[in-house]
């Protein structure tokens, strides 16, 4: 063994000892072959150290024996340079030990016969292909894992440049795969390593003030330890507590957060409950806030709500001894588990490669999008700023002033949060207070924020919303919304320039849908249906001129043509009401967003100046305008809702009916239409049916009124008449009754 690799025997103990303490029945004769070929192969191959090479191989291999990899996998590690760095061929790997062991070798060898534009395209090409071979074998990455962890522990070995490079690459990628794998303590060893050479004053200092305080600090986390234990056994929780040191990137990040200096940061220690059951962590963390006022907004239920990679604690900062903030964290020892030893902790790939169970398939979702990424991204450097950018956010957890909590991307603004109330609240999102206080609509959510948002109906959304969210939810929604409201203005301008066009012939858009004969025109204008059509004329895509030359029959484009149009039909009073009605309406009413647009009054609810109104985009007629509480209109789709008012000043009139409901007595109808006709108001139709058998009379009048004050004043005016029961308002369609 001394000439094979300039090691001894005694190397490996370490490695099968603790191979076999969580796995009694290892393979260790093929760990020992392994071991063997590995360090043959090296052969006098040494690092940039100046160790023996086969010094790395052998200690990646106990660092996935500390993450408890089953004997595929140690084998694996012992291996996975040989392929790259010696003549071996991947083949005599498969021969020797086995297909799975050489799959695994396979994911872990770098790509070195490809000839690349850049170091950067190397870099992203490499990580891709370990990204395939972690979709069929998650132990590829967790191998990975242990490879980077030790290089990083022996990073003082390399050039400056190449430090900062690797470095880097551990902060923005590895870290953050152990964070969701859910192996923290591997987390925290490659963060704090990065973190001394890509910041190396900032450690220097930050680990100098740590070991200045340290004695100081021992003796508190002692006296912590003591008081928790004794309040906690007081009320009857049993539990083990137990005190340990942040990391130094942890402190580090939490300065540059919350812009603290060293001498402002108090908790460096984070104490842990460890109980029985999920009930006592909740009793414990009653205990905790009953002896000590917790911190706002510094509460996080990870038992209710787990993080992606299923990790589940109580969180809470409060008050502590001395006055000094004190971070708590409470779990089960099931939960803790889990925590410290991530995927391990429900090892399931022992005897296959796929995850069994509910939880390890909702652990690997972001492994399913990541995938998804890398066949969808072809250009290797997109692809891996797509990872560093969106695949590793932090949650953000809010909450609504009922009191749940919501989870959002770590960036999630305020209108994210709207679009997960409801997508109405969302396109109507107006203002918002977090904690009391009022923010813009592109605050960014943190966590423990209380949100409360408020709506209006003349609210939209605007088209730089998009730039303020990051949820796919809430960009959607507001793509969506833009989309049919430029439609939705596209078709009516369309209608109106055809109109307008074909008014001479007195035809119009409605008549023509009427007839189908717009239909066969979508063929040879390539539309998918008629609104597609006519918001194609309003876009300009297509003239009415155009359109017309198509749609119309020989006689009438010539007529059209020529200019030589027949005599306009006799008028009709029905005709002239409705025209006229069109033409008050539209001079009553301003619609938000949209000029020089058709408006109608419904006939369902007949709105009058000074009521509350809505309008409802109706394809081919313009904008109809109903009572706010009109349940027509309530039924209506909310996408095609515009908001609409009533000009100042104007009270031109309107038909309403009004049904009374009257005793049945000589001269009553008389007293009516005296009262109706005093008011100043016009009566159109009147009538009169009598039941024999009840002695009642009911009476529907049409009338002109000019607001809803004078139809107010009017119908108390009837209905103080002797003999009057009742006096209602009712729609001309639906018979819908409201009662002033």
């Amino acid at each position: 063994m001394e000439e094979l690799g300039q090691t001894t025997p005694d190397d490996l103990a370490p490695l099968l000892t603790r191979v076999l303490s969580y796995n009694p029945a290892a393979d260790t004769a093929l760990i020992r072959r392994a071991y063997e070929f590995s360090a043959r192969m090296h052969g006098e191959q040494t690092r940039v150290s100046g160790e023996p090479f086969v010094t790395h191989p052998l200690t990646v291999a106990m660092i996935a024996a500390e993450l408890k990899l089953d004997v595929p996998s140690v084998v694996a590690a012992l291996l996975h340079d040989v392929v790259e760095d010696t003549a071996t061929p991947l083949d005599e790997v498969r021969a020797r030990f086995g297909p799975e062991v050489a799959q695994l070798v396979d994911g872990l060898t770098k790509v070195s016969k490809i000839t690349f534009q850049s170091r950067a395209e190397k870099q992203a090409e490499n990580f891709r292909k370990m990204i395939i071979a972690m979709s069929h074998d998650i132990r590829v990455v967790l191998i990975k894992l242990a490879d980077r962890l030790h290089n990083m522990r022996t990073l003082e070995s390399l050039p400056p440049e190449r430090q900062l490079e690797i470095a880097r690459e551990t902060i923005e990628i590895y870290a953050p795969i152990a964070h969701r794998l859910g192996i923290y303590w591997l987390k925290s060893e490659l963060e704090d390593h990065a973190f001394r050479y890509l910041n190396p004053s900032s450690y220097a200092t930050l680990k100098a003030f740590v070991a200045k305080t340290r004695r100081e600090r021992e003796e508190y986390i002692r006296d912590v330890i003591a008081i928790l234990s004794r309040r906690l056994e007081e009320s009857g929780v049993k539990a083990e507590v137990t005190g340990r040191p942040k990391h130094f990137f942890s402190i580090h990040s939490k300065m540059q957060e919350l812009d603290l200096s060293f001498d402002q940061i108090f908790d460096l220690v984070a104490f842990r409950i460890t109980v029985a059951t999920v009930r006592e962590c909740y009793e414990a963390l009653g205990v905790i806030h009953a002896n000590w006022k917790p911190v706002p907004g510094r509460f996080k239920d990870y038992i209710a709500l787990p993080k992606a990679n299923m990790y589940q604690s109580l969180h809470t900062t409060v008050i502590g001894p001395r006055g000094q903030r004190m971070e708590v964290q409470i779990r089960t020892r099931e939960m803790h588990e889990v925590a410290e030893e991530g995927i391990a902790a429900h090892w399931s790939y022992k005897e296959g490669t796929r995850p069994r169970d509910l939880k390890d398939t909702e652990r690997f979702a972001w492994l399913r999008r990541l995938i998804e990424w890398q066949q969808s991204l072809k250009d290797p450097q997109e692809f891996l700023s797509t990872i560093k950018d969106d695949l590793f956010p932090e949650e953000v957890f809010v909450f609504t002033p009922k009191g749940d909590v919501l989870d959002f991307p770590q960036g999630s603004s305020i209108i994210d949060f709207a679009y997960r109330i409801h997508s109405q609240v969302g396109a109507h999102l107006s203002g918002a207070r977090v904690n009391g206080r009022i923010v813009p609509l592109r605050y960014r959510l943190k966590s423990g924020d209380t949100v409360e948002v408020t709506t209006s109906e003349r609210q939209a959304p605007g088209k730089d919303w998009a730039n303020f969210c990051v949820t796919a939810r809430a960009k959607s929604r507001i793509r969506q919304w833009l989309r049919a409201q430029q439609a939705e203005r596209s078709r009516e301008l369309g209608i109106q320039l055809i109109d307008r066009e074909l008014e001479p012939l007195h035809l119009s858009v409605s008549q023509l849908r009427t007839a189908k004969r717009i239909e066969p025109m979508l063929k040879e204008f390539s539309q998918r249906d008629v609104d597609s059509l006519l918001a194609a004329i309003g876009y300009g895509i297509i003239t009415p001129g155009q359109l017309l030359a198509k749609l119309l029959n020989p006689d009438e484009l010539k007529l059209y043509r020529d200019g030589k149009l027949a005599p306009p039909p006799a008028p009709t009073a029905a005709r002239d009401r409705e025209k006229a009605a069109r033409k008050a309406a539209s001079g009553a009413v301003v619609v938000s967003g949209i000029g020089d647009v058709l408006v109608r009054f419904a006939r369902c609810c007949n709105p009058l100046p000074g009521e509350t109104i809505t309008g409802f985009i109706t394809r081919g007629r313009g904008v109809t305008v109903h009572l706010a509480g009109c349940q027509f209109a309530l039924s209506t789709d909310p996408q095609r809702r515009v908001p609409v008012v009533w000009k100042d000043g104007e009270e031109a009139p309107r038909p309403i009916r009004l049904e009374v409901l009257c005793v049945d007595q000589p001269g009553l109808l008389a007293a009516m239409t005296r009262t109706i006709a005093s008011a100043g108001v016009n009566i159109s139709t009147a009538e009169v049916k009598t039941h024999g058998s009840d002695g009642r009379a009911l009476s529907v009048f049409e009338v002109s009124v000019s607001s809803a004050r004078q139809l107010n004043m009017l119908m108390n005016a009837i209905g103080a008449i002797d003999g009057v029961m009742r006096v209602s308002r009712i729609g001309y369609q639906n018979g819908s009754r409201h009662q002033a």
